[in-house]
């Protein structure tokens, strides 16, 4: 009797599809730019249809937007690091900003906010969506300081998504905005710490009760 043939869920060539699009999507938008890079030469490089492209994503906004949210849940892969009423603020807050820095060290999510920064110039209408959509994801460490606030560990009367923007600001000063605009090399691991390190001390010495 002949052996039924082996069938492949139509949900894992889906998903396989939709992984070869983005990865030849990231590829296109670093070498040539939002404006540079078409739907076309995204389908030719992913060895699917055109049509196959546009059933995953609608237009080339959604396109690139989805590729900087696949960038940003890679680097959140860890658990989010609730606070601990028991565990020290700094040794919680380093935890904290330790998962950003992975996001900013990545080469392909600096390539791509370069392409995102220069699409800004022509059509902020664009730019704008696809910041709100990252900030959207930008949680954690906002919930973490809106915790310590309410269990008196840090001064309250100060709104958490502006001492959070307050933070990353200083960690972006020098493990982004360089890398971005000035293409300076990746921090090393123990530039990494120091940065992180003292962008702490300084947060804790105007905000720690």
């Amino acid at each position: 009797m002949t052996e039924p043939a082996t069938v492949i869920p139509t949900t894992r060539l889906t998903d396989r599809k939709r992984d070869a699009i983005v990865q030849a999507a990231i590829a296109e938008f670093r070498e040539h730019g939002f404006g540079g890079t078409s739907m076309d030469r995204v389908a030719a490089a992913a060895e699917v249809s055109k049509r196959t492209v546009y059933n995953h994503f609608p237009s080339k906004d959604e396109l690139f937007g989805a590729i900087l949210e696949r960038l940003w849940e890679c680097s959140q892969a860890q658990a989010e690091v609730a606070y601990d009423t028991q565990q020290p603020l700094r040794a919680q807050l380093l935890a904290v900003l330790e998962q950003k820095m992975e996001l900013l060290n990545d080469a392909s999510f600096i390539d791509l906010s370069r392409v995102a920064m220069a699409e800004m110039m022509h059509t902020p209408e664009r730019a704008r969506a696809m910041v709100a959509r990252l900030s959207e994801k930008e949680e954690g460490l906002p919930r973490w300081i809106r915790a310590a606030q309410q269990d008196g560990a840090l001064r309250s009367g100060v709104d958490p998504q502006y001492a959070a923007h307050q933070l990353h600001g200083m960690v972006k000063a020098f493990a982004f905005w360089p890398q971005l605009a000035m293409g300076r090399a990746p921090l090393t691991a123990a530039e990494q710490q120091q940065v992180l390190s003292d962008a702490v001390d300084m947060f804790l010495g105007f905000y720690a009760s």
